[in-house]
């Protein structure tokens, strides 16, 4: 017998003949779901990837604004940008770490008592705590400006009765511009943890109520466990965010309190070294990448994904 290549060889499995109708379908959701991945895919290649492929090669390019850029692979921008600005650095990570911390402290008790005791009026009371972010940040940022001045506001009264010295100032000190940072970032913080406590069963606190637990155990073995998925959200929003503001520096820092964002700003826009400045940015990307990538391994991100099924 002739062995053809229509022929089965013996004991080879033949794969079953799909339907016309059936391949046709499979077909048409193949295409569809190409076509709901093209739209995000597009938007992320031309506002994500795109805009950093063309900071890694203006980082490695040689020139000037007025006879271009040309690419030559110069490694030392990098070397210089953390030799040269080393302190802007440290204080920017510095910076956004305390704002992160405070505005954790100060967030999570709040979205606790909106979610656990708001009853109706959850709507209301974080569109009172959202209701000021509606303005300009830099409006807010130069209000508090007004108000921490040494004869502002708050300052003068305190010094008035004695309970401050007279040369007591807040401005152009590293706390401003914590303070300044933790204000604006409050509502990355709070808005995801109040999202994860609102998902919590209730059924849990009070089945640890039943079983003797005191209300802080209760918090501490239950809601806070069920409610890592919103703190790991809102300290990843609000630290990446912080550690880039230069906006509160500028206004409420002064001397010593310089941070990466303004000198990026400044290559970019005063001394126009775009390779200079590019390559300031990607390693303050790279800086917080890594350290997220720890932040998550150390939180355990597969805990957090089972986590979010209550």
């Amino acid at each position: 017998m002739t062995i053809t290549a229509e022929t089965p060889i013996s004991g080879e499995v033949q794969p079953p003949k799909l339907h016309p109708a059936v391949r046709r379908r499979r077909i048409k959701q193949r295409f569809t779901i190409v076509g709901l991945l093209v739209p995000g895919g597009a938007w992320l290649a031309l506002f994500f990837i795109a805009p950093i492929a063309t900071l890694v090669i203006l980082s490695l390019s040689t020139g000037n604004v007025g006879l271009g850029w040309h690419l030559t692979y110069t490694w030392s921008n990098f070397s210089q940008s953390i030799t040269s600005y080393g302190p802007e650095f440290l204080h920017s990570f510095e910076f956004g770490t305390a704002a992160t911390i405070v505005a954790l402290l100060v967030s999570y008790p709040a979205a606790y008592w909106i979610a656990f005791y708001g009853g109706q009026r959850k709507t209301s009371y974080l569109l009172v705590i959202l209701l000021p972010f509606y303005v300009s940040q830099l409006i807010r940022t130069i209000s508090w400006q007004f108000i921490l001045a040494d004869q502002g506001i708050f300052l003068t009264p305190l010094k008035a009765i004695h309970l401050l010295p007279q040369n007591f100032h807040i401005l152009a000190t590293p706390w401003a511009v914590i303070g300044g940072l933790t204000y604006a970032q409050v509502p990355y913080m709070l808005l995801p943890i109040f999202a994860a406590l609102e998902r919590i069963d209730r059924s849990y606190v009070e089945a640890a109520k039943d079983l003797y637990a005191s209300k802080w155990e209760a918090v501490r073995r239950v809601v806070l466990p069920l409610s890592t998925p919103g703190i790991f959200a809102g300290v990843l929003l609000v630290f990446i965010s912080a550690v880039g503001d230069y906006v509160n520096e500028v206004i409420l820092g002064g001397t010593g309190t310089g941070v990466i964002g303004n000198v990026i700003n400044s290559q970019f826009f005063v001394n126009m070294n775009y390779p200079f400045a590019a390559a300031l940015s990607l390693v303050l990307m790279v800086a917080l990448l890594i350290l997220v990538i720890i932040y998550s391994r150390a939180l355990g991100t597969e805990d957090l994904m089972g986590g979010g099924t209550y």
